[in-house]
C-alpha cells in the first residue's frame, strides 16, 4: 500500500476499533489509542478480558460483533498468530470494515488474503500513529 493510499485511509475513515486495547499506560496500544482520540478518531477498544470497563474514557467491547455501529477500520495490536481468527471475526460482521489495519511487525499472508478476497483493504506491519504522523502532520 502506498503513501496516497494509506493517507486516504487516514483521512476518510474515522470509526476504528482497536483489537487488543490495553490499559497499561506504557503498552503501545494505549498511546496509540490516546493519539487517535486526540486527533478526532472514534475509537472502540476491543480485549474481551476488559470488556465493560474503560480506556481512556472509551467503553471496552470483548468482541468487533458487539460494537453497536459500522467500523471503518479494525486496528489490530496482536500477535501474527491471532490474526487468522481477527479475519473470521471481521468476515462474520453484518457490516464489514472498509480495512483492516495490522501494527508494526503483525502479518499473516494467508488472513491478510483472505480479508483482501472479501473485499477489504489491508495495511500491513505500519502504525496508524506513526503514519498519521508522518502524512498528514500532528
Amino acid at each position: 500500500m502506498n503513501d496516497e493510499q494509506v493517507k486516504s485511509i487516514l483521512q476518510t475513515k474515522h470509526v476504528i476499533a482497536l483489537v487488543g486495547a490495553s490499559p497499561n499506560e506504557d503498552r503501545p496500544s494505549f498511546g496509540v489509542m490516546k493519539y487517535l482520540l486526540e486527533h478526532g478518531y472514534k475509537v472502540f477498544p476491543v480485549n474481551p478480558g476488559q470488556a465493560g470497563k474503560q480506556i481512556l474514557g472509551q467503553t471496552v467491547y470483548a468482541s468487533l460483533a458487539d460494537i453497536p455501529e459500522k467500523i471503518d477500520i479494525v486496528d489490530v495490536f496482536r500477535a501474527s498468530n491471532a490474526v487468522p481468527a481477527i479475519v473470521d471475526e471481521v468476515l462474520a460482521l453484518k457490516t464489514q470494515p472498509d480495512v483492516l489495519w495490522l501494527q508494526l511487525e503483525i502479518s499473516h499472508e494467508e488472513a491478510e488474503a483472505k480479508a483482501r478476497a472479501a473485499g477489504i483493504k489491508v495495511v500491513t506491519n505500519m502504525c496508524t500513529k506513526q503514519q498519521h504522523q508522518r502524512l498528514i502532520g500532528a
